[in-house]
């Protein structure tokens, strides 16, 4: 076997099992401890791992992040599911705070009802809503962030404060048992002000955001009233959701599990 289909090999093993030593890298591939070390110290120059004493693991840190463009064409069809899961979720007159995912975007683009009152730091959803009939929409202040096509900064914060609405809805860059996680620190603690704000926080979340680690958390799941994703939450995060009487909306089937949050 070449190199490359041995690290590719120790890469698909790492993705089911999270972690391999250097003795299952020799007893996998029939390899001296030599090679398996090398192959080990290649994958880790790349980033595609964390060595360990006497192994490696996958890096639990999720540090990629994806422009407005990017997000708008990643999994069309769950988004769309959420999406609509969440719509029913709307009812006529609330006055609602979104933040820039384009899952909560879809979500909103999808609502039929009238007399809402929309406040979002998103240039996108503020436009495309900004045309429906029996929608008021206000667009915080603050930096304009080109690339992810959304407002940011010290002025959106002081904005924010001035705000009290139904319902908020976010789109979770990542969850995990400990809580609500985001890549940014600016980014997390505006989504941490939109949550206090609001009578209920939604979350939506496709599977692939279950259990993503990032570099900070936003709040805790018990800050969280309901979860609108595509599947089940795996085992460990269903028990974590359930213990934080969090409901959870499975679009797919439009299953739900409730739970009672008083």
């Amino acid at each position: 076997m070449y190199q490359e289909e041995r690290l590719a090999a120790i890469l698909q093993y790492l993705q089911k099992h999270q972690r391999i030593s250097v003795q299952e890298v020799v007893e996998k591939f029939g390899v001296s401890r030599d090679t398996a070390r090398r192959d080990i110290v290649k994958l880790e120059e790349s980033g595609e791992i964390l060595r360990t004493r006497g192994g490696a693991i996958l890096p639990k840190l999720n540090k990629k992040s994806y422009s407005y463009q990017e997000r708008m064409q990643l999994d069309v069809t769950g988004k769309r599911s959420i999406a609509q899961a969440a719509a029913r979720l709307i009812k006529k007159g609330d006055y609602l705070l979104l933040d820039a995912s384009t899952t909560v975007q879809m979500a909103v683009e999808s609502v039929h009802t009238s007399e809402l009152v929309i406040i979002t730091n998103s240039l996108g959803t503020a436009s495309s809503m900004a045309r429906k009939p029996g929608v008021l929409v206000k667009l915080l202040g603050g930096d304009v962030h080109g690339e992810d096509q959304c407002v940011h900064g010290t002025r959106a914060l002081e904005n924010l404060a001035d705000y009290h609405v139904d319902k908020v809805l976010v789109g979770a860059c990542g969850l995990t048992v400990d809580g609500l996680v985001s890549p940014s620190e600016e980014h997390g603690h505006l989504i941490r002000e939109m949550m206090k704000k609001a009578d209920q926080v939604i979350i939506l979340a496709d599977h692939s955001k279950f259990g993503k680690s990032m570099l900070y958390r936003v709040a805790s799941l018990n800050r969280i009233d309901i979860i609108v994703t595509d599947q089940e939450p795996g085992e460990e995060m269903a028990k974590a959701l359930y213990d934080n009487e969090v409901e959870v909306i499975v679009a797919a089937g439009m299953a739900t599990q409730m739970v009672d949050k008083g």
